[in-house]
């Protein structure tokens, strides 16, 4: 028994009563090997995982239900297209637990919607779209015509020496960007390293500056917002205050009505003034604080005038 085996063999057990005679062990417990997934399997119906085709609208709730999108969906045989069998797939939106039923079309190779949804049409420019636009099912009859065939080869011939230059002008410009692939793996990762060391001076500055996210460079769209961004000046807020003061003032002289930030205000200047005219006098008067050579200087002349006064005694 090889190893793969081994393994798959241990992980069954088989009971004492179990003989090879009675088949698989399937068969032994009376169960289907999908186990849940056939539990209709009576009826026709096997549990599958489908895929949404396309987009489509949901008939419940109008809701879409995008491209990709799974369902458990009960799958069984609704018919056949000659000897392709047709499928029915039967699920219920997540959105409105809505029954959507689903079909394929073997004739056209795609899937038809029978009830509960709508498909999304979504039509595209086959210029935008830059694809090839596929001929109707009346050219592809004329197509097996000989004649027509050699009336359109002409045209076909014709179109493509008109498109052969841009294609191969295309074919160099792409042969001369991919024959150094060195130099273009050199190019790339010079580029990844100079934006990784930009990144990090932006984050050191940030940081700097206290800030916890990454500032970007400045533009020229922020500085044209920065620019007509206006503070109020000194100016400005001493003419606020001043005319705050004004209001809350009395237009009566030698009234009580004045507001207590005026008092305060009042106070603060007189104070200002008692200390200025102190100051002054002060300096008139010489009372200045002596430095420390005058200080040596004036102890000197007063060690003289006591021995002067000593002698003199």
């Amino acid at each position: 028994m090889s190893s793969l085996a081994a393994a798959r063999a241990d992980n069954f057990y088989y009971p004492p009563e179990w003989t090879p005679n009675q088949g698989s062990l399937n068969k032994f417990h009376g169960q289907h090997a999908l186990r849940e997934r056939a539990r209709k399997i009576d009826q026709g119906i096997l549990i599958i995982r489908f895929e949404m085709p396309f987009n489509i609208w949901c008939g419940g709730c109008n809701s879409m239900i995008a491209k990709g999108v799974r369902f458990n969906a009960e799958k069984k045989q609704v018919g056949n297209y000659y000897s392709t069998k047709i499928w029915s797939f039967t699920m219920k939106s997540a959105c409105c637990k809505h029954e959507i039923v689903i079909q394929t079309d073997p004739k056209n190779c795609e899937y038809l919607i029978i009830s509960g949804a709508q498909k999304k049409t979504e039509d595209f420019d086959i210029e935008d779209a830059e694809t090839f636009e596929l001929p109707a099912d009346e050219e592809r009859g004329k197509l097996a015509d000989p004649f027509y065939r050699l009336e359109h080869q002409e045209q076909d011939l014709q179109k493509k020496k008109e498109a052969e230059p841009v294609l191969v002008r295309l074919q160099r410009v792409s042969d001369a960007r991919h024959s150094d692939d060195y130099a273009l793996n050199k190019t790339l990762r010079a580029q990844l390293r100079n934006q990784k060391k930009r990144v990090a001076d932006e984050e050191a500055a940030s940081r700097k500056k206290g800030l916890g996210i990454r500032l970007l460079p400045a533009s020229e769209e922020d500085a044209v917002t920065a620019a007509r961004v206006k503070f109020s000046s000194k100016f400005d807020g001493n003419r606020k205050e001043k005319r705050a003061l004004i209001n809350a003032g009395s237009i009566f002289p030698g009234t009580s009505g004045s507001s207590m930030f005026s008092n305060k205000h009042l106070e603060l200047e007189s104070k200002r003034r008692k200390i200025k005219a102190v100051t002054a006098s002060n300096l008139l008067a010489g009372g200045f604080k002596p430095s420390s050579w005058s200080r040596g200087a004036i102890s000197s002349r007063g060690q003289k005038g006591t021995s002067m006064a000593v002698r003199h005694v």
